[in-house]
């Protein structure tokens, strides 16, 4: 029973070596990967969609940096950013039930030494809010919104960054 399970085990690890997946982030903190996106400088982003798409993108590109020590910028992260609040349910007497709130941002990663554009791209995320009569509670739920959509595109902007910072790392080393 247990040389079958073994036997079992090999045979479905087999196909899963040569399909050609690799961790993103194989090596940890010194990886190719990681040290990129430590090096990527993100400038002041205008309005408070900005502010909090900037901090999220800290918080993620920079956790990689190798013990905390400051890294010397190689890329330039411009970002633009398109924030939307749009009224969706209407009652009969004219006033919004719900709301969408979308976040959009088009960047560009810059590599600072040959100012090379390595990256176009686009991330955006949206969320539905309810309008209730409480004007304070609508006003917090939109801000949590704004807030929860800020991580969500920070996340998906990095997540790209790295795939366009590993490709490129494998196109060098051909």
């Amino acid at each position: 029973m247990m040389a079958r399970a073994a036997f079992l085990a090999l045979a479905l690890g087999i196909p899963l070596a040569g399909c050609g997946l690799q961790p993103m982030y194989a090596g940890g903190a010194s990886s190719v990967v990681a040290q990129g996106l430590a090096a990527v400088d993100v400038p002041a982003i205008p309005g408070r969609d900005g502010w909090l798409v900037r901090n999220a993108l800290q918080n993620r590109l920079h956790v990689a940096s190798a013990g905390g020590q400051p890294v010397t910028p190689a890329y330039r992260l411009d970002v633009r950013l398109d924030d939307a609040l749009e009224g969706l349910g209407v009652l009969n007497d004219d006033t919004i039930s719900r709301e969408r709130r979308i976040l959009r941002s088009r960047y560009q990663l810059i590599d600072l030494a040959t100012g090379e554009i390595l990256l176009d791209a686009t991330a955006g995320s949206d969320a539905g809010i309810d309008v209730v009569s409480s004007e304070y509670a609508t006003i917090a739920a939109e801000q949590t919104a704004l807030e929860n959509l800020a991580k969500d595109v920070a996340e998906r902007m990095a997540t790209r960054i790295a795939l366009a910072l590993r490709e490129r790392e494998r196109a060098q080393a051909q």
